[in-house]
């Protein structure tokens, strides 16, 4: 397999750009020539090429593949990477994680400059999916499965689909709670838990400001006044709660993923009535990428009744696949708030105010953080 580019040059500043990257030089490969066109999708249509069907065309096509994934540390999609290319291990792949909005300021750059390196973006920022299909940026392609996948999860027209469902909540550590473990966020406030939470920075983390705004509705103001007295260790990154309890610095976690039926020292708790948060990782085809068709193979293999089986947390984006006994389909929970998500992202003005307003509650700005100093009274 030719050796990828490393992580470094693929984010480095290329020439003429502040953060864009020249064309990656494609190497030969020997391959089974392309399905012919007949057996190809229609525009429009569902794709009906089988996942080796496509593999025989992106090899033909040079083999390539880089992605550019959102997550918190430059390994979490070492997984995902290692299980493609056990299934596909001619592809050349180069997944690149960094936070979502660092991705997409480089993809808007590399954009405006004509120095596109993803072929595909897979990433938090909702928002960004919907701008990048107005301006004409994205592939519409509706991979095999797409009509299976739950409405809320693909945009109509095939610009983008999710890819995974994933849900943030708090957690705890089961050693270090004992038999009175907390069932809601409400019970965060108890004083015993005092110095013993960690949380991932509401104002760094849009997934993390929409479940803290979650709770700011069900509980009101007064509650984030509470928790801010409870001394909570704020870190970056939605790893960072679930790291800090599995090694027994804390006893709970706030703002992080994890599995509702999950064991093991780390609980994941799924309130039944109090919010917490899902959505749909989105995942396109850039209109500008050199590897359409490996790209369009990464995107059948993700859909993929395989695939969406081995998802972490049992939940899958399809319609058709059934949760592990004790668990529904994401979209059957009404606390996990999946229509919620989208919207928030898309009022970005209100996100930034927000952020500004957790931010004072939680001492990372200068000033008073009662509600009184910001104008608000509890239930505000």
């Amino acid at each position: 397999m030719p050796s990828s580019p490393s992580r470094r040059r693929l984010l480095a500043t290329g020439a003429g750009a502040a953060l864009g990257l020249g064309a990656l030089a494609a190497s030969p490969a020997t391959a089974t020539p392309a399905a012919p066109a007949s057996t190809r999708s229609a525009s429009g249509a569902e794709e009906t090429r089988s996942l080796d069907e496509l593999y025989r065309a992106a090899l033909a096509e040079g083999g390539k593949l880089v992605v550019y994934a959102g997550g918190d540390t430059p390994t979490q999609q070492d997984g995902t990477k290692a299980a493609f290319l056990k299934r596909f291990p001619d592809i050349d792949l180069t997944l690149i994680v960094d936070y979502s909005k660092y991705h997409d300021v480089r993809i808007d750059n590399q954009l405006a400059t004509g120095t596109l390196v993803p072929d595909v973006v897979q990433l938090q920022t909702l928002q960004d999916f919907v701008r990048w299909k107005s301006q004409g940026r994205l592939l519409p392609y509706r991979p095999a499965g797409f009509s299976l996948v739950h409405e809320k999860f693909k945009d109509p027209q095939g610009a983008w689909v999710a890819v995974a469902a994933i849900g943030f909540s708090f957690m705890y550590g089961t050693d270090a709670v004992g038999a009175d473990a907390p069932r809601t966020p409400l019970d965060l406030l108890d004083a015993r838990w005092k110095g013993r939470i960690a949380s991932s920075f509401p104002h760094d983390d849009d997934a993390v400001l929409f479940l803290y705004s979650l709770y700011v509705k069900h509980y009101g103001w007064d509650f984030v006044a509470r928790l801010a007295a409870q001394d909570v260790r704020f870190a970056r990154g939605s790893n960072s709660p679930g790291e800090a309890v599995r090694a027994g610095r804390y006893a709970i976690g706030v703002g992080g993923s994890g599995a509702p039926l999950g064991t093991g020292p780390v609980k994941w708790v799924m309130p039944d009535s109090a919010p917490f948060m899902a959505w749909g990782q989105r995942a396109a085809i850039l209109k500008a990428a050199r590897n359409t068709t490996a790209a369009k193979l990464y995107l059948n293999w993700q859909l993929s009744t395989a695939t969406q089986q081995g998802a972490f947390n049992g939940w899958s984006v399809r319609t058709d696949i059934t949760p592990p006994a004790g668990l529904k389909p994401v979209w059957e929970y009404p606390n996990a708030n999946i229509d919620g998500f989208p919207r928030f992202m898309s009022d970005r003005a209100e996100v930034e105010r927000l952020k500004q307003t957790f931010a004072l509650y939680f001492g990372e700005v200068k000033g008073d953080p009662t509600p009184g100093f910001l104008g608000l009274h509890p239930g505000a």
